[in-house]
Order: C-alpha cells, then sequence, then structure tokens
C-alpha cells in the first residue's frame, strides 16, 4: 500500500499517511498548494506585521524595521537546523518541505516578540546572540511540549507567544539600567509613527487566522481554526475600542491600545483554535483577553517598570503574555 511521509509542526513528529484509493498527484499538488498559501501568510506577518507594529517610536523607525528583518533572517536559517535535527533528521539528513518552513517562522515570532520587550535598548550585536540564544530555548521547549508531553498548541500560545513574552521580560529585566528613566520621552509616539505602526496591526490581524491555522491538518480542524479566531479577533477589537474610550478619562482612544490589545483575539485561541469552541465560545475568549490587554496597558506596564524594574516598551507582556497563559 502507497504512503507519504509528511511533518506537522502541530505535531510536531513526521508521520507516514497511508494515501487513499483515490489519490492522484493533482490532490497532493493541491495539498502542497495550501501548505503554501499559509506560509506565505506567515512570512508576511513576520516580516511586515511584526516589523511594522514596532515602529511606533518617534526615534527608532528605521532600527525597528531593519532589525527586525535581520533577526528574522538568521533565526528562519537557525530554527531550520535545531528544529530538523530535532524533528526531521532521518538517514543522516534533515528533510526540509514547507512544513519546516512554517515552523521555522513561528521561531522566528517568538524571537521578535522577545525583541519587543527590549526595542531600543539593544544593538544589532545583542539581538544576533539573543535570537541565537532563544531559538535553541524554543526549540527545546516546543519539543518537550509538542513531541513529549503530546500538547495541542496550533497557534503557538505558549510556545510562541507566551515563551516569547517573558523571555523577552527576562532579558529587559536583565538590561535594566536607572539611567534609562532619562531617556523615557523617546518612548512617545508621533503622528506618522503611529500611522506606520498601525499598518502592522492590519497586517497581523488580516493574517492571524492563517498563522493559527497553517499547520493543522487539512479539514474541520484547519476549518474550525480559521472560524474561531476570526471572530475571536473582531471581539478582542471590539472590546479594546469600548474599554480604551473608558479609560482614558477622556473619552479619546489610546492608539496603543488600538494598536496592540485588538490583536489580543488571536493570541489567546491559539491553542484551542482547533478544537469546538463555537462562534459564542470565541467571541467571549476574544472579548476578555481585550479587555485583558487593554487593562494592562493602561494600569499593569507602569508597576512593571516602577516596582519590578522591568521596561517592556512594547508591552508584550499584556498582548503576548496574560492572554497567552
Amino acid at each position: 500500500e502507497d504512503s507519504v511521509a509528511c511533518f506537522c509542526p502541530a505535531k510536531s513528529s513526521p508521520s507516514y499517511i497511508d494515501l487513499p484509493a483515490n489519490f492522484t498527484p493533482a490532490n497532493f499538488l493541491t495539498i502542497q498548494t495550501k501548505l503554501s498559501s499559509g506560509f506565505q501568510d506567515v512570512h508576511v506577518m513576520v516580516f511586515v506585521g511584526f516589523g511594522f507594529l514596532m515602529v511606533f517610536l518617534q526615534r527608532y523607525g528605521f532600527s525597528s524595521v531593519g532589525f527586525t528583518f535581520l533577526v528574522a533572517s538568521l533565526t528562519l536559517q537557525w530554527a531550520t537546523l535545531l528544529q530538523g535535527f530535532l524533528h526531521s533528521f532521518h538517514g543522516g539528513h534533515i528533510h526540509v518541505g514547507v512544513e519546516s518552513l512554517i515552523n521555522a517562522d513561528f521561531c522566528a515570532g517568538a524571537v521578535l516578540i522577545s525583541f519587543g520587550a527590549v526595542l531600543g535598548k539593544t544593538g544589532p550585536a545583542q539581538l544576533l546572540l539573543m535570537a541565537l540564544l532563544e531559538a535553541v530555548l524554543f526549540s527545546v521547549n516546543e519539543f518537550i511540549l509538542l513531541s513529549l508531553l503530546g500538547v495541542r498548541d496550533a497557534g503557538g500560545s505558549m510556545t510562541i507567544h507566551t515563551f516569547g513574552a517573558y523571555f523577552g521580560l527576562f532579558l529587559s529585566w536583565v538590561l535594566y539600567r536607572s539611567q534609562l528613566e532619562k531617556s523615557r520621552h523617546r518612548q512617545s509616539s508621533v503622528y506618522n509613527s503611529d500611522l506606520f505602526a498601525m499598518i502592522g496591526t492590519i497586517f497581523l490581524w488580516v493574517f492571524w487566522p492563517s498563522f493559527n491555522s497553517a499547520p493543522t491538518a487539512l479539514g474541520d480542524g484547519q476549518h474550525r481554526t480559521v472560524v474561531n479566531t476570526y471572530y475571536s479577533l473582531t471581539a478582542s477589537t471590539l472590546s479594546t475600542f469600548a474599554l480604551s474610550a473608558l479609560v482614558s478619562g477622556d473619552g479619546r482612544l489610546d492608539m496603543v491600545h488600538v494598536q496592540n490589545a485588538a490583536l489580543a483575539g488571536g493570541v489567546v485561541v491559539g491553542t484551542s483554535s482547533e478544537m469546538m469552541l463555537t462562534p459564542f465560545g470565541a467571541l467571549a475568549a476574544g472579548f476578555l483577553a481585550g479587555t485583558v490587554s487593554t487593562l494592562g496597558y493602561k494600569f499593569f506596564t507602569p508597576i512593571l517598570e516602577s516596582r519590578f524594574k522591568l521596561q517592556d516598551t512594547c508591552g508584550v507582556h499584556n498582548l503576548h503574555g496574560m492572554p497567552g497563559v
């Protein structure tokens, strides 16, 4: 009986699937086409979405986009090797396919989340060292959770968002310097920087269903992932806009909330997106995530900085950490 080898990042272990009697090369081509489409969406999120989301700093726009380009490019290569040895090393060779490219992009996403926590406080050499170290820890953590413990985490709420956020917060704590308080005014944004950051937000928002569904098996699981992520994002957006106006004091929207907390819906359903959440469950999860994230930016971020000496530049704890947990 014919069989084909495939590698699914959600399972993180190679497996052989028996081909159906009506299997044709055209069917296999269709599957590969869908995988390639998902890979393109994830790739855009990593380089365009994350890159432009971090240009809100008025004097760090070029570095935000440029360092994202640099760090992600290195991480993709390093992650391919690391994950290849752990998941797809057979016969003395690392087998690479579209699925492994998607998984490498996920690793780059985790590294860029950590980059957001130390944005403006690190140079390119430090960021490259961070990427090399974090990619190793990410791959080991992913292997333990997905392969050894059998955890389901298609959208990466645990392996990507939570890990990336708290790794970045740890680095921010290590790199804390009291002299940075003098340059606190540079963390503000201007009209143009906020406008470009909104471009990153829109790209991430639009492509997030593909991000969560890219590693899932074709069929019902992938369909549920897209639907659940879709509704969760819409709910988190509404709760963010409503709550931002309420907590601002003057009824105005805070662009920091809009740029970030509106995306929390995609993070919160990452682990459970391929499960039977129902549209109501996805809406409830997204609404809660948007609320928690917005309140985090308003109240919790100042506490982290004043009491715990954590300067979370992009607020990754509010967007990725708490919703991921």
